[in-house]
């Protein structure tokens, strides 16, 4: 039998652009996996690293308007803002150059022997070492920065691990163009075009997950397919570490206060960051506890005006459309809601963006409204009007684990008058970033950024963006009594690499 084509298709039309590739068997999975594999003594050499990472990102960005191109016809994302997603990518790309080249990351540390210790100490060192090849699940919503790449992608290689990355479908031919840029670079600093593979189809994506050679993976999409392969990853012979990011609600809560005292101001936030990049940012604001007295009607008024005047968009495809549509009408026709601005179709292709309230009440016990405590992808985004601070504990303690939690207060309560450091810790359990009067949409690449969070909105407790983001994909390893001649240069006595190092508990 034939191999299964793979199309790009423009979301604006629905219809077929061109072939691109076509999906992999479990052969050429397999092949990709073992090349991979063969690779991983040439990342050894940390200079070589950062030479592919900084290549890459030059060539990334010579590309540039190819890119661009080529992701606008698949997502509809538009210029603007995937010229910005580019620059994060090639920053991302620097960034773990530059961690490379400082050594840090290798968490060297070395204790000398002390045979007045209890219990005696023999010579101990430690260090990181990578795990081998990594399966990269590129997501839809963002074809540049989480996607081949992107940033599982830039810290794999900058740990030493050669990277296979399984395609999203939305956007093919712009996942093969980046491949061809980053195997350009591989080859520019003597490697082979192996380090990074790309493979495409659902049957290769799970083949590449049950790949006895495959170290690790990371994935970023949603609940059930990042559930199903999280599954299959700990259900292996040898279960390797598999760290999804599958979905948030990303809550936020607005105090009376500062309903009160800024209403408007927040409405007018909200709205637009449930509609950036017409909803599909993973920590888009799907829930909101906000006042159900006079200043939380300000709030609402203000984020009924702000909404409405939003422009319908277009969704990364139709499949993401239709199930827009019909978790809205569900949500909808629950017993309590009401819609000030119905989210819907915006027309044939589009969608337009609303969001729906209730009172909190209803949202405080198990019941029939939990579909509303569920992430609904795109544009809309739920409010629950409070009449009380024990509402809203009862309501947050229901919540899943998040990427993102906001609070949005007052300036009295910005100076620690009020409950506000109350409701930081009931939020902090919550999720991974902590926002105070800000909004989540926009990740920051920094060095003390964390984006992950408990269960579901992670598999694990770590972060994905950031320096630390390369601690995935390494694993310690100490050697005792080893002879000066038989450690890794990185451990030796005179330290001939100049590498950070603690000695005997101390920055040396």
């Amino acid at each position: 039998m034939a191999a299964a084509p793979v199309w790009s298709v423009d979301p604006r039309t629905g219809k077929q652009r061109e072939e691109v590739a076509v999906e992999a068997t479990s052969a050429e999975v397999d092949q990709a996996v073992r090349a991979a594999h063969a690779v991983r003594g040439a990342l050894a050499d940390r200079t070589v690293r950062v030479a592919l990472l900084r290549a890459a990102a030059d060539l990334l960005d010579a590309a540039g308007p190819h890119v661009i191109e080529a992701a606008d016809a698949e997502t509809a994302l538009g210029p603007g803002r995937l010229t910005g997603e580019l620059a994060r990518t090639t920053a991302q790309f620097r960034a773990f150059a530059d961690v490379v080249e400082e050594g840090s990351f290798l968490d060297i540390r070395i204790d000398h022997p002390d045979a007045g210790a209890t219990p005696p100490r023999p010579d101990l060192r430690r260090y990181k070492v990578p795990l081998g090849v990594v399966a990269v699940y590129a997501a839809s919503n963002f074809p540049l920065a989480f996607s081949v790449p992107g940033g599982d992608t830039a810290s794999a290689l900058a740990a030493g691990c050669p990277v296979v990355v399984k395609a999203h479908p939305d956007h093919p031919a712009t996942s093969e163009l980046c491949a061809s840029v980053l195997r350009r670079a591989a080859e520019q600093v003597g490697l082979t075009a192996d380090v990074i593979s790309v493979v495409h189809g659902f049957e290769a994506g799970v083949a590449l997950v049950k790949h006895p050679l495959v170290a690790a993976a990371g994935f970023t999409g949603s609940v059930r397919g990042g559930r199903a392969l999280f599954d299959a990853a700990a259900a292996r012979p040898v279960p390797i570490p598999f760290h999804g990011e599958l979905g948030s609600l990303n809550p936020v809560v607005v105090t009376e206060a500062a309903a009160a005292e800024r209403g408007e101001q927040i409405g007018a936030g909200l709205a637009g960051s449930i509609t950036l990049g017409v909803g599909q940012f993973c920590v888009k604001p799907g829930f909101v506890l906000a006042p159900a007295g006079p200043s939380g009607d300000a709030f609402v008024k203000s984020l009924t005006a702000a909404v409405s005047d939003s422009e319908a968009g277009v969704l990364l495809d139709h499949r993401m459309r239709d199930n827009f549509l019909a978790g809205v009408k569900e949500r909808a026709a629950l017993p309590g809601v009401d819609a000030p601005v119905t989210p819907g179709a915006g027309g044939e292709h589009t969608v337009s963006a609303g969001f729906l309230t209730l009172p909190a009440a209803l949202l405080a016990s198990d019941g029939e409204h939990d579909l509303l405590l569920e992430e609904c992808f795109g544009p809309v985004t739920v409010v629950a009007r409070y009449g009380s601070t024990d509402e809203i504990a009862a309501v947050l303690s229901r919540l899943p684990g998040n990427l993102t939690a906001t609070l949005q207060v007052s300036t009295a309560e910005a100076a620690g008058e009020g409950g506000a450091s109350a409701l930081i810790a009931e939020l902090t359990p919550l999720a991974g970033r902590v926002l105070v009067n800000g909004w989540p949409t926009g990740v920051a690449v920094a060095p003390a950024q964390h984006h992950g969070g408990p269960y579901p909105a992670t598999t694990s407790t770590s972060t994905s963006v950031g320096g630390t983001a390369i601690e995935r994909w390494l694993r310690p390893v100490a050697y005792q009594t080893t002879p000066e001649a038989l450690l890794p240069p990185e451990l030796r006595e005179a330290n001939p690499l100049d590498l950070p190092r603690r000695v005997n508990g101390l920055p040396e």
